[in-house]
């Protein structure tokens, strides 16, 4: 890895997208402005988003640089996920068998049911009324 060596990756989940730039580094975070434990503040969310990096064995390893857009925390954290562990492939081919295994590189699509014509919600119907 040079130290002009720049690797991007963008993460999905349900409405969340996050633009992931990976650069050899001592291992800063930022993301939309913030460090990381100033943008997810609960220890879950964070675990889930840096679990790439604990998984390649990559952790102060790389300066990373996330921009996130909608949904909301959780959704925004397996994004941040979803972006890193595909950053880290690019940096490294050899990492996608074991993030792979883990799932980190398969986009969770479960998203929000649209409402339909009719219905209350995506599939609440209006209560039945013999008279």
């Amino acid at each position: 890895m040079s130290e002009l060596a720049q690797y991007r990756g963008t993460g999905k989940r349900k409405t969340s997208v996050a633009r992931v730039i990976l650069r050899p580094g001592d291992g800063q975070w930022w993301v939309n402005g913030k460090t990381l434990e100033e943008y997810f503040p609960r220890a879950s969310q964070r675990m889930v988003a840096t679990a790439p990096l604990r998984v390649a064995e990559s952790e102060g390893r790389f300066d990373v640089r996330v921009r996130l857009h909608g949904g909301g925390p959780s959704g925004q954290a397996g994004a941040l996920r979803h972006g890193l562990a595909r950053a880290l492939v690019e940096a490294d081919p050899a990492l996608r068998t074991a993030l792979k295994r883990e799932g980190f590189l398969t986009r969770d699509a479960r998203i929000v049911e649209r409402k339909k014509a009719g219905l209350h919600k995506a599939r609440k119907a209006p209560q039945y009324s013999k008279r």
